[in-house]
């Protein structure tokens, strides 16, 4: 599993303008593709709170629409599981985005002359990509080949699309082809140079597209020599959801090259099958039946897992990489919305690891760049002064390391030290005995482990740290009246923490943007709380009020 994100770039802010105005002449200061988009909370009464922190810049890929406002309510579209995570965006909207900016450069332009769409194009545009990927599993499957571009290069170009596109308005295709044009870019982002191959390890990872409006689909990428003789360069079989499910669509890329192997004609009439069904409920199957010569009918069973906000997770892949400790460093880093590029040369390594640290926030949700396979044509993006998650290949080391401030972890099996570069306090981030109970918690795993057992385990370790440090949150949103949106007493929530090391560690993440706009969306609830993260909080408090009368 891999993510990256190609959508995304919205309006400098000032701090992200400033930062360019002290840049050395011969400094690299390729980043105005990423996206600066001011976050401002609703005007509420502040009495009694902290000051509130308004217009926010940041460098967000991952930015999503409220929680409360499902995917249904748009054409009868089923909601995907990323809802659950959702938090509400305010302020102005981007006016550029970051599918313009890479199709720009993949064709030798500026992308600053990118010309913007309008506010309605960009809302027409959004209800339309929300339909069509969001009534079924998948948006289109496309296959991209590398085709010669001279004799010491390749140039990636999709050879298949299904479905095709008819009847879209001008503005659609102009918008689709920039999407395409970016697929190929992520779906290869070593860049053109390439040798051919006689042999090739299949691989599967993912990217995430972020829109104009800051809506997410997903791309789920295998790549594996094509069929033939001799050497010859991999090609890319990518398939484009709003869906967020590693294990289902790696299960969907098995019968697509089982089919390719046959003929290509035989992936049609499964892909229109699988994009006629219906999107499981979590812990529900979807059964497809399928027509194979030699082999009859067969019926392939796609089950969503249970835990559906763990569905893109796997966290076998990052503990493979880090020792439990070292995955405390990077969560302390995440936590505090740091800088943080990981290094590796395998693609799905890449993806996964960002994908498992971003949801070791749950229940908060990473506001910002999140870019699991940054490619090579964008690797300026390490120059942004704003958060991020990055995954870069090995090989581009050298050009990420020359900056300051930042987590570099190496996730290569033959590293020689697992973080290259560090602020150096990640060790003192976390509350001592906090950090010894998820150490503890984590020691408790069973090895080996399977998928749905590792991602228990690993993600009640860290809801619980958020648990004890956070979860009292509901006590201190206070409603005037029945129906009206709450206030937040940060002060008084704070002063409530007995331990002297949590509240320093707390001090710090209330300024966090994750923390800012989770509040909000609590702040604007105006019934009860709900979710995983409210029934650990309630077993928790339970838990404490025994432990009370058991001592007296």
């Amino acid at each position: 599993m891999s993510s990256a994100h190609p959508r995304q770039m919205d309006q400098k802010s000032e701090t992200a303008q400033n930062s360019e105005e002290n840049l050395s002449p011969n400094t690299r200061r390729s980043f105005s593709f990423s996206s600066f988009r001011h976050k401002k909370r609703s005007n509420s009464s502040e009495g009694g709170v902290f000051t509130r922190r308004r217009g926010l810049p940041t460098f967000s890929s991952v930015r999503k629409t409220s929680r409360n406002e499902s995917a249904s309510k748009d054409d009868g579209a089923p909601q995907s599981n990323f809802t659950q995570h959702q938090v509400k965006q305010t302020g102005e909207p981007p006016k550029d985005n970051l599918i313009s900016d890479v199709a720009a450069k993949h064709e030798g332009k500026d992308p600053d002359t990118t010309e913007a769409m309008g506010p309605i194009v960009a809302e027409n545009t959004s209800k339309q990509h929300r339909y069509v990927s969001g009534q079924y599993f998948f948006e289109y499957l496309v296959v991209v080949s590398l085709k010669t571009k001279d004799s010491n290069s390749y140039e990636p170009q999709i050879t298949y699309q299904f479905p095709k596109r008819d009847g879209m308005a001008r503005f659609q295709k102009e918008e689709e082809e920039k999407t395409l044009k970016a697929i190929t870019l992520f779906c290869f982002p070593e860049g053109i140079n390439w040798a051919p191959l006689t042999e090739y390890h299949s691989e599967t990872f993912s990217f995430v597209l972020t829109e104009i409006d800051g809506s997410r689909r997903n791309g789920y990428c295998r790549r594996l020599l094509p069929g033939g003789k001799g050497a010859r360069p991999p090609e890319a079989y990518c398939i484009i959801s709003s869906l967020a499910c590693f294990g289902l669509f790696s299960k969907i890329f098995d019968e697509v090259e089982k089919r390719r192997q046959i003929s290509m004609a035989m992936i049609y009439p499964f892909m229109q099958k699988l994009r006629e069904a219906p999107f499981p409920a979590p812990g529900n199957t979807v059964e497809i039946k399928s027509f194979i010569p030699e082999s009859g009918t067969e019926i392939i069973r796609l089950t969503r897992p249970l835990d559906s906000w763990l569905e893109h997770v796997n966290f076998n892949t990052l503990f493979g990489c880090l020792t439990d400790e070292e995955v405390l460093l990077v969560f302390a880093a995440a936590v505090l919305e740091r800088r943080i590029v990981f290094i590796a040369d395998e693609l799905g390594t890449l993806s996964q690891v960002i994908h498992a640290v971003a949801a070791l926030l749950y229940p908060f949700v990473w506001q910002h760049t999140l870019i699991s396979i940054v490619p090579e044509i964008l690797i300026d993006v390490v120059m942004a002064p704003t958060p991020y998650l990055l995954g870069v290949q090995k090989r581009l080391l050298d050009q990420v390391t020359d900056q300051g401030d930042l987590l570099v972890v190496d996730l290569s099996v033959d590293k020689k030290t697992t973080f290259i570069a560090s602020v150096g306090d990640e060790s003192s981030i976390l509350p001592p005995k906090l950090q010894a109970e998820i150490l503890e918690a984590l020691s408790k795993r069973q090895k080996p482990t399977t998928v749905e057992e590792m991602n228990r385990v690993v993600s009640e370790a860290f809801l619980l740290f958020f648990v004890k440090t956070v979860g009292h949150y509901g006590s201190y949103v206070k409603h005037r009246r029945v129906g009206e949106q709450g206030v937040f007493e940060k002060r008084s929530f704070y002063k409530a923490i007995d331990s002297k090391t949590t509240r320093h560690f707390v001090k710090k993440f209330l300024q966090t943007q994750t923390f800012d706009l989770f509040i909000q969306e609590v702040e604007q609830q105006t019934g009860p709380q709900q979710g995983i993260f409210h029934k650990k909080i309630l077993e928790y408090q339970e838990k404490k009020k025994k432990e009370k009368t058991k001592k007296r």
